[in-house]
């Protein structure tokens, strides 16, 4: 595939332990948002981690990639995941391409502040913007 556009999109909806997710390939966003503690967090993540993999390899992605995170909740075996997918998206904005993450938070949880800081200084080719409302995304 060499344009975005051939690149279908994915829109999952929430359920009661997996976040909402829409990735936008053809308008280079992609947004999770909810709580993420599946039970088998390699079967939720893997084929959405898999999927942004081959579009940032295979597509000519045309515009900034547009990063949205607003995680309530996530557990050890998500977080996991969450940073190979942050990993794949830094090793794309290492090459050149830039990469927008925003990152929001609840405003009194200090734990996911600070999570959104970590992933700043981990992934150093990503623009992070930490925003402190979960309902801006």
């Amino acid at each position: 595939m060499t344009e975005t556009t051939l690149t279908p999109s994915i829109a999952l909806a929430a359920t009661h332990s997996t976040p909402e997710v829409h990735f936008d390939f053809p308008g280079c966003r992609l947004m999770i948002k909810g709580e993420a503690y599946p039970e088998n967090a390699a079967a939720f993540f893997r084929p959405l981690l898999e999927a942004v993999e081959t579009w940032l390899q295979e597509s000519a992605v045309p515009h900034p990639v547009a990063v949205h995170v607003a995680l309530s909740y996530f557990n050890s075996s998500s977080t996991k995941l969450l940073f190979e997918f942050f990993d794949a998206l830094n090793r794309f904005a290492q090459a050149g391409k830039p990469c927008h993450l925003h990152w929001y938070y609840d405003a009194e949880d200090d734990i996911s502040e600070e999570f959104g800081q970590e992933l700043s200084l981990d992934f150093p080719a990503l623009n992070v913007t930490l925003i402190a409302d979960l309902s801006a995304c």
